[in-house]
């Protein structure tokens, strides 16, 4: 994957906050129920596709996993139909999908704690592919 120019300039504290350091955002609104896409994202395949193949969602709270990969974690919450927040290494990540509109949902992931802003450059990238790839394997636009 080639990566897109930097679009920081020198001294951009862009997505640089107080309490979880570098975080980042992504989000994409869906022609679909909340319901068909939350199915989706903690399906095996879908889980396939954010987490890693061969990873099983933890659903009880400090439930541990391990990626393929090598990235561990534990899950911090999990509410059926909404959101995922688990820890991913040394940083959080939170999957979330909620209403917008008739018929529509949002898909979001929210990544914080990463190391600086040329991680968060990185971690832009790969949930924007992400995205990309819950879209294709929908079959939506």
């Amino acid at each position: 994957m080639t990566s897109e120019p930097s679009r920081r300039q020198p001294g951009d504290t862009t997505g640089l906050t107080q309490d979880a350091g570098w975080e980042i955002g992504v989000s994409k609104t869906l022609p679909l129920p909340v319901a068909a896409v939350w199915d989706f994202i903690v399906s095996p395949e879908g889980v396939a596709l954010w987490l890693g193949k061969g990873v099983d969602l933890p659903t009880e709270k400090g439930e541990e996993y391990a990626t393929a990969e090598g990235v561990t974690g534990e899950l911090r919450s999990y509410r059926p139909g909404d959101r995922v927040r688990l820890t991913y290494g040394t940083t959080t990540l939170q999957v979330a999908v909620s209403a917008s509109g008739s018929g529509k949902a949002v898909l979001r992931f929210h990544q914080e704690h990463l190391a600086d802003a040329v991680e968060r450059e990185r971690q832009r990238a790969h949930w924007k592919a992400v995205t990309a790839e819950v879209v294709q394997a929908l079959g939506v636009s």
